[in-house]
């Protein structure tokens, strides 16, 4: 794994949270707060959820930081959501383009919530990505029971949107 595929990995995240967001926005307010079964309370938790894991991993993996959790209940509605990730994906932009492919095979010293892993950075990125692939999916559930499915979302449907066809 190289800087260059860790780049790659985190423009799919972002496509694919830019596609759950578009459909998101077209849900009522009621439907947003609504509860479901999938775990973080409603659309807009999980919503939440995943902006607060890339932004908590962030700080931990660029400055050692634990920060507080981001809460559902300071984000109305998903513009609300948006506005934050768009604040929070240019300092993860910047934190990937810093790295080099030498630093991708160190082991970071975390001060973290979660049992610590003696893991190379690149591992807990692509664990950033795939946790977001695994909450995507239940938005994508929600939003289909709401009439507001987002479609394909796999890696390879965004490299196809990559190339020219």
């Amino acid at each position: 794994m190289n800087r260059d595929d860790i780049k790659l990995l985190f423009q799919y995240n972002d496509w694919a949270n830019d596609r759950i967001l578009d459909h998101a926005e077209q849900v009522s307010p009621e439907q947003l707060t609504a509860p479901n079964e999938l775990g973080w309370g409603s659309l807009r938790g999980l919503l939440v959820h995943l902006l607060n894991a890339e932004f908590y991993w962030r700080n931990q993996l660029q400055n050692g930081l634990t920060v507080q959790d981001l809460q559902p209940d300071s984000y109305p509605d998903v513009a609300a959501i948006r506005a934050r990730w768009r604040q929070e994906r240019p300092k993860m932009q910047a934190y990937l383009e810093s790295l080099s492919d030498a630093d991708l095979l160190r082991r970071p010293s975390r001060q973290s919530r979660e049992r610590k892993l003696p893991l190379p950075l690149w591992q807990y990125l692509s664990h950033v990505v795939n946790h977001g692939t695994q909450h995507r999916a239940e938005c994508a559930a929600i939003l289909t029971g709401f009439g507001r499915s987002p479609g394909d979302m796999d890696f390879i449907v965004f490299l196809g949107s990559l190339r020219p066809q």
